[in-house]
């Protein structure tokens, strides 16, 4: 029997699969310009988090009721994520790529944030199991994510740094 929740955990896996797809011909085209990947050494960790998590989403809240609230929350994510997806357009990607010469996107959500991608995956990750009510899961990937998140913003803002000397240095500690 097709649940809410397993639709649900459908359209996301089919979402982060088109993302993937995306950002490797993204990459593919970025590499062809001269950009390169910065940090690499931390990418496996960030795919066995995001894995995991969705992966317990399927074994634990495929069937599991939907608190509406919490995918009201979880939907409104996914519309600053488009907003995030729309404004890098060609230089999204899911790794740390750096393309000398190319100007620092200070326009859409990164008006107000310097890496504003991070904030709506840190929300992702506790806000869909809390969908499902599943508040210890949240919290473990939550922590987990932050560990990843730590290793990743530190590198990034560094390749950043690197690439945009003199640009508006990180101010919230995000990145992404």
């Amino acid at each position: 029997m097709i649940t809410f929740a397993a639709v649900i955990l459908f359209l996301v896996t089919v979402q982060r699969l088109a993302e993937l797809v995306w950002a490797q011909r993204n990459m593919r085209r970025l590499m062809a310009k001269g950009a390169r990947e910065e940090a690499p050494g931390h990418y496996p960790l960030i795919v066995l988090v995001h894995t995991g998590w969705l992966l317990g989403l399927w074994w634990l809240a495929w069937d599991a009721p939907v608190n509406l609230f919490w995918l009201l929350v979880f939907v409104v994510l996914q519309l600053l994520r488009l907003w995030v997806l729309a404004t890098l357009g060609e230089r999204w990607t899911t790794k740390i790529v750096v393309l000398p010469g190319a100007e620092r996107i200070t326009s859409g959500p990164y008006r107000f944030l310097n890496h504003p991608n991070y904030v709506v995956v840190i929300g992702e990750i506790a806000v869909l199991p809390l969908a499902f009510g599943l508040w210890w899961f949240a919290l473990v990937f939550s922590a987990l994510n932050a560990a990843v998140l730590f290793i990743r913003i530190r590198a990034e803002n560094a390749a950043l740094h690197e690439a945009y000397a003199g640009a508006r240095p990180p101010e919230d500690g995000s990145a992404g």
